[in-house]
């Protein structure tokens, strides 16, 4: 078997073990909310931990590429879709958290919230240009769209990494070494985007 090119059911194989492996965050918080094991303050554990693997799968899914590049494995490509849907739905859960169980649905104290606490704006902004990300990512989309018109669409999942950090950052008041190793995360991944850019722009 050619380790840089998957065969179909080699594929499928992976795709099943790491969908069950992106489940496990999910399902923990399940079980824990169903045997009264999330701690003294159950709203705060869901919205950190959905938080915490938004920003995972988000770092994972930009980490594909480089990944393709420095081991000439092709078929890393094909789990990103999987992985950035995944970054969408622990940022839904992460969102719904805070509007159902935070908030209960009190629209006027979400809005006052977005506008007088920038960890929450950046953090709302975030979750909005995830959107349609989320919703362009079939590949009937792709065609739709346009090749060129998707892959600039979806150069926002830069700015949503970006932006969830900040999030982290700026909501974290005790220990920040948390969002400061996802920072130092992104800050390699973009190093690894801007020394190929520019190779390539020399190539040319």
């Amino acid at each position: 078997m050619d380790i840089k090119r998957l065969d179909g059911q080699s594929l499928r194989r992976i795709k099943a073990a790491l969908f069950l492996l992106a489940l496990i965050p999910c399902l923990q918080l399940i079980i824990g909310a169903i045997s009264y094991d999330l701690g003294t303050n159950p709203i705060e554990k869901i919205t950190r931990t959905t938080g915490y693997w938004t920003l995972t799968f988000l770092m994972v899914t930009l980490s594909v590429t480089p990944l393709r590049r420095l081991t000439g494995w092709l078929w890393w490509i094909r789990l990103r879709r999987m992985l950035s849907l995944f970054a969408f739905f622990y940022a839904s859960l992460h969102f719904l958290t805070y509007l159902v169980l935070d908030q209960f649905f009190d629209w006027d104290s979400i809005i006052k919230d977005i506008a007088k606490r920038p960890y929450i704006t950046v953090g709302f902004t975030t979750f909005l240009l995830m959107v349609p990300l989320a919703l362009t990512s079939t590949n009937n989309m792709i065609k739709k769209l346009g090749g060129k018109n998707w892959r600039r669409l979806h150069r926002l999942v830069y700015l949503t990494a970006v932006g969830g950090v900040v999030h982290y950052w700026w909501l974290v008041k005790k220990d920040p070494s948390n969002p400061i190793s996802f920072a130092l995360v992104l800050m390699l991944l973009f190093g690894i985007r801007l020394y190929y850019l520019a190779k390539n722009a020399n190539k040319g």
